[in-house]
């Protein structure tokens, strides 16, 4: 098939290649040209495994192209699918400005052939039918808009493009929905399903979706630090719960709370999109409040055993949201890193890939390692905050000779107590009594 993808971001990127993997023919389209040319060059934008080499390979097979000029890309293209991205505003509805303004230039390229726009961004009930009526606007030309969300999880994005749990279809043409259906057929041949819903349904899906996330993330959070109070070790009483198959054990794992692009952005979107229809989003709002107030808690802990912080010396390990990203949007590290600047304590931070957006963020206000281990020389305590794989079996006996202070703040419930606690270290952990 020939498909443009509008906005090389986060998802138009993974998806773009993705599908130009399967044997289709894809343009991806962005305004902004350096990113363009780096493409060209086979420079990522983003961290993410395994898509270097799935773009390498797709552009040297003449697959895969990249450029500026969306209205070329429309003319060629049958499908089209806008994945531009959707930000919050500060009253936590979604700013849906670039949507729209690519629906114009659709709308505007859009010549004498039948086409098939896909809104692949995450958007509010009713964008599908806001974007159909702006391209309507501006061609005679008969059109389908469908709505079909995507699911990536950051740090695992192409696996999950590829193997799909599932794929959600929104349209009100049944021709469209088979059109559809053949084009993802390749990437559910274990017999994942392939779903067609209305367009308002398919919208609903990835909010909704994301929300029962957050909530289970934020639930078990409260647990924990109610665990912490009552003597209880919240990791046996997660392993506890995750054993009943209608709870499951999947994003029940306590911590600094959630962050990255996605969840953050569309629990308060949730919240938003409720008032706007005057229904009070009661477990939403009380989601979106648990995940702020958490991402305060290793401060907390790090206060209440140091005391005075004015010229304490604090190692961070783990700067990104979660591991395998450099994503640092909404990142609990940015509010433990802000809180423990305002009290006067220096900071030397270190992460395997999220360094350089980490500069971006706190330019020369702390201090960078080269290795984790740099980051240890004389310093107060430790704190984990992103469970990266070479933080889970560090040299404990080579850390306790660089530290000042044996003392650690687990931010994701890494480490074992016991072990620990033989080696002369203090241990703070989540929830663990």
């Amino acid at each position: 098939m020939k498909i443009s993808i509008i906005g090389i971001g986060y998802v138009g990127l993974v998806v773009g290649a993705g599908l130009s993997d399967s044997g289709n023919d894809v343009i991806c389209v962005d305004k902004a040209e350096a990113k363009i040319k780096a493409l060209k060059e086979n420079r990522i934008p983003i961290y993410e495994l395994g898509l270097e080499e799935l773009v390498k390979r797709n552009q040297k097979e003449g697959r895969l192209s990249f450029t500026d000029n969306l209205k070329q890309a429309v003319i060629k293209s049958e499908l089209i699918f806008s994945a531009v991205g959707t930000p919050s505003n500060n009253d936590g509805s979604v700013d849906l400005s670039d949507v729209y303004k690519v629906a114009e230039e659709i709308g505007d390229a859009i010549e004498d052939e039948y086409k098939i726009i896909i809104n692949k961004s995450t958007v509010p009930v009713g964008t599908a039918k806001k974007v159909r009526e702006i391209i309507k606007e501006r061609t005679n030309v008969p059109f389908d808009v469908v709505s079909n969300p995507e699911f990536l999880k950051e740090g695992n994005a192409v696996e999950d493009f590829m193997k799909p749990d599932r794929i959600i279809i929104g349209t009100d043409n049944p021709e469209v929905a088979l059109l559809m259906k053949e084009l993802y057929e390749p990437f559910v041949r274990t017999g994942n399903p392939i779903l067609i819903m209305g367009i308002e349904s398919a919208e609903m899906v990835k909010y909704a979706s994301n929300l029962i996330l957050a909530t289970k993330i934020s639930l078990i959070n409260e647990i924990a630090n109610l665990c912490e109070r009552v003597g209880a070790n919240v990791e046996d009483v997660r392993r506890g719960m995750g054993s009943d198959p209608r709870i499951g054990s999947k994003f029940i794992f306590p911590g600094v709370g959630y962050g990255g692009s996605c969840l953050p952005k569309d629990v308060k979107a949730f919240i938003h999109i409720g008032r706007a229809h005057k229904l009070k989003m009661h477990i939403t709002k009380a989601v979106d409040s648990v995940n702020e107030n958490q991402k305060k808690i290793i401060f907390k802990k790090i206060k209440s055993h140091l005391g005075n912080l004015e010229n304490k010396r604090i190692a961070i390990w783990g700067l990104a949201f979660k591991p395998k990203t450099d994503d640092m949007r909404e990142a609990p590290s940015i509010i433990t890193i802000n809180l423990l600047l305002k009290e006067r304590a220096r900071i030397y931070a270190y992460d395997p890939v999220a360094m350089d957006n980490a500069r971006k963020i706190f330019g020369n206000k702390i201090e960078y390692g080269r290795t984790p281990y740099e980051c240890l020389k004389t310093v107060d305590a430790l704190v984990l905050l992103t469970e990266w794989n070479e933080f889970r079996n560090p040299d404990f006996e080579k850390m306790s000779r660089l530290m000042k202070s044996k003392v650690i703040f687990d931010g994701r419930n890494i480490y074992n107590i016991r072990r620990l606690r033989e080696l002369g270290f203090e241990y703070y952990g989540i929830g663990r009594g």
